[in-house]
């Protein structure tokens, strides 16, 4: 029987010691090797070769997003399968426009784990149930108006540079240092920036960021 060769991305210590041993009942899955990051992970494809990368999206050093997009340029022939605790599309769309061909959440059982695996391998795509609705969901909203701008597309520039310096986690007075301003005037782009995506707070604003790849995991 041929086994599916995996390899375990995740910075967590305990849960690839967890996955590892579940992949371990599964008669057509060997896990050859883990990584706790991107850069990491990228030596072990070259060195290990594997069929498989199951892959989680926050990580330090390279998070999940770009170091999808480097297996997906160098290394074609492996297959990502992004298995994270995150479920919205504010995840899902940027994992499979990188190059994954499969996503599930840390909260299914073992068996959708060795399934989606399976199909993955085989060269089909594998969405959780989840997933699957949050993507569904978004690609059903539609603009209020026909003709109606994307909402990034009517930030200025400087609201731009911005939102990405907020979302990266500067400050109001270290960011009016960088851009030369006030920090009353960042407040105030701020609040505009806001103000134009319809967003309430940081936390749906670095959503917003990571949906819109402003900012990567």
């Amino acid at each position: 029987m041929r086994q599916i060769k995996v390899l375990i991305v995740d910075d967590h210590t305990l849960v690839r010691d967890g996955i590892r041993a579940l992949l371990m009942l599964a008669l057509d899955i060997e896990v050859i090797g883990e990584a706790a990051n991107g850069k990491e992970a990228l030596d072990k494809i070259k060195q290990l070769v594997p069929d498989i990368v199951l892959m989680d999206l926050a990580m330090p050093i390279m998070g999940g997003l770009d170091t999808i997009r480097r297996i997906r340029k160098d290394y074609p022939a492996t297959k990502v399968l992004v298995l994270t605790q995150y479920d919205d599309s504010d995840y899902v769309i940027p994992a499979i426009e990188a190059g994954a061909r499969g996503f599930i959440t840390k909260m299914a059982a073992f068996s959708e784990l060795a399934t989606a695996i399976q199909a993955v391998d085989k060269g089909a795509s594998y969405l959780s149930p989840s997933a699957a609705a949050a993507l569904v969901q978004e690609c059903q909203q539609k603009p209020s108006y026909e003709g109606e701008k994307e909402p990034y597309e009517q930030l200025t520039e400087r609201e731009r540079e911005v939102l990405k310096l907020v979302v990266e986690g500067y400050t109001a007075k270290q960011i009016a240092d960088i851009l030369i301003v006030s920090p009353k005037t960042v407040e105030w782009y701020k609040t505009s920036l806001m103000s134009k995506l319809n967003i309430r707070n940081k936390t749906d604003l670095i959503k917003y960021a990571i949906r819109k790849q402003i900012i990567a995991l």
